[in-house]
């Protein structure tokens, strides 16, 4: 695997404390940003004036491969609303429906996945399940979040708020590669308003 590379988010330590030995899934999510440098920026962006935070992942994985942690495992980051206590975000770089992401026209996810970064998620699943042996399996962010919204074009349309990891993740790869299976049906949850 490659090395993973910690650059905390100023807000990082300021992220709610748990005990690691409470996580049990991760989440898989796309940024649906063209690169990086803008989830970053969106990462930094502040959400919650109460906590002085905002939304990420605990990692973000690059289209080449590169693995960079962006909130301790030990901090609950703010990613998927209803589920953040328990579980870890992995953020995969990818267009998604970017940047229209909420107009009914622009639902389709075309680009595929390259394989450096699904390599490179897989040895990351391995590694998160060697350090937190409470991790029963991976989600995608659209199973937790199945909430539909206004489309911005029509609002008399909905779409879902959130398709991500998308039709192009390649699932049994991840399952194959990364030694956890996919969660098999969305769990009922104590919050579905609000969060990312």
């Amino acid at each position: 695997m490659h090395s993973i590379r910690t650059d905390l988010l100023p807000y990082a330590e300021r992220l709610e404390r748990r005990d690691p030995a409470t996580i049990e899934r991760i989440v898989i999510h796309a940024t649906e940003l063209p690169d990086l440098a803008t989830a970053r920026e969106y990462g930094e962006r502040i959400h919650y004036d109460t906590t002085r935070t905002g939304n990420s992942g605990h990692f973000y994985i690059d289209r080449d491969g590169t693995v960079e942690r962006w909130v301790p495992i030990e901090r609950i980051a703010h990613h998927v609303a209803g589920h953040n206590a328990t579980t870890i975000g992995i953020e995969l770089v990818h267009n998604g429906r970017y940047p229209d992401w909420l107009d009914s026209r622009h639902q389709a996810w075309e680009l595929a996945y390259p394989d450096a970064q699904i390599d490179a998620l897989s040895a990351l699943i391995r590694a998160l399940r060697a350090e937190l042996p409470g991790l029963t399996d991976l989600a995608g962010h659209d199973q937790l979040d199945r909430r539909m919204v206004p489309a911005s074009n029509d609002d008399a349309e909905t779409v879902r708020r959130k398709l991500d990891p998308g039709p192009t993740f390649p699932w049994q790869r991840v399952v194959d590669g990364g030694g956890l299976p996919r969660l098999s049906a969305p769990p009922a949850t104590a919050d579905e308003a609000g969060g990312p």
